[in-house]
């Protein structure tokens, strides 16, 4: 196990350098740049004003020189200065993505045991009424957009009915601490958190019943059923644990999707994540800010595969991990 890890772990740099040059090289190929976004904001847009604002911001260098001190810098974790804030991006990242990870590991969680609960219930009433109405709210929630959910939520739940707060991370001016300030915080979480969480939870919930259906249908289920074990029995320890496999692949990558599901949710909800930081920089053009964010997304998503192909390991002890 411990030789798996590390040999993933060696992989996992040197596809983070990778994606750190494609990510460096696309976004200097759109059009504009910080210098050129600042200056149109301050209504000087003269040539000589433009260059020294990239003067200043070392945008006036060779492009290959940006990469190189770049990517030097990434490798010891400095990732450059915002243009905007004028403070590092590490520490602006730092500051939002125990948000956006309290955010998506809910919605994650939450997401991933509905889902295969309801996946559960629904081949457990294989063509009766149970059985469509779950495929029917699961096949709403997979169709329905996520913004639209995201504003139908806060008009009913916020709006009308005043049950939740329906913007931020926690209440202004309220100074809670301790428990308060916990359950203030999980009050907020509720909605952003809910309304992320709906489209995986359909697509898990689709994903189980198919993976139950089929693994029923195998001899060895077979036998179980023969030698007189209860049906809760076969559930549980024969065909849930066989058909949870394909289940555990697609949430391990989902859980990379969920950030880009984050960007939307917390732009709606005002949740100061690292989604609504970069929806914010892609904006402005703060290029350090996007490829900062870039980055750690990209990381996470490497350390969740690297959790999947584990978590195979203990569901199924028949799979030998190699490097």
């Amino acid at each position: 196990m411990i030789r798996f890890i590390l040999g993933r772990l060696i992989k996992a740099v040197f596809i983070l350098l990778a994606i750190l040059v494609f990510n460096f090289l696309l976004i200097h190929a759109a059009p504009g740049d910080p210098a050129a976004v600042m200056a149109g904001e301050a209504g000087a847009a003269d040539e000589k004003f433009l260059a020294d604002l990239r003067a200043n911001f070392g945008l006036d260098q060779p492009l290959y020189v940006q990469l190189w001190l770049y990517i030097k810098g990434a490798v010891q974790l400095d990732l450059g200065y915002s243009f905007r804030q004028q403070m590092p991006v590490a520490e602006m990242i730092g500051d939002r993505l125990p948000a956006t990870l309290l955010l998506t590991g809910v919605a994650f969680v939450l997401s991933l045991v509905l889902g295969v609960a309801a996946g559960v219930a629904a081949s457990a009433r294989q063509g009766r009424w149970g059985d469509t109405i779950i495929s029917t709210f699961a096949l709403l929630f997979y169709a329905t957009p996520l913004f639209w959910v995201a504003l139908m939520a806060t008009l009913v739940f916020s709006v009308w009915l005043e049950w939740l707060p329906g913007f931020g991370y926690s209440t202004i001016g309220a100074g809670y601490t301790g428990l308060a300030h916990v359950l203030d915080v999980a009050k907020h979480l509720v909605l952003p958190a809910s309304t992320l969480g709906l489209f995986f939870t359909a697509i898990y919930m689709r994903m189980t019943r198919a993976s139950m259906l089929e693994v029923s249908r195998l001899d060895f289920v077979k036998t179980a059923r023969a030698k007189g074990l209860s049906r809760g029995v076969i559930q549980r320890r024969h065909i849930l644990r066989n058909a949870l496999l394909p289940v555990i692949t697609l949430a391990g990558l989902q859980a990379g999707q969920i950030f880009g599901g984050a960007i939307l949710t917390e732009t709606v909800f005002a949740w100061p994540g690292i989604g609504r930081l970069m929806f914010e920089a892609i904006n402005q053009r703060d290029y350090n800010v996007i490829l900062g964010v870039f980055y750690i997304s990209a990381a996470m998503v490497l350390l969740f595969n690297l959790i999947t192909d584990v978590i195979y390991v203990i569901v199924d002890p028949r799979i030998r991990l190699t490097t």
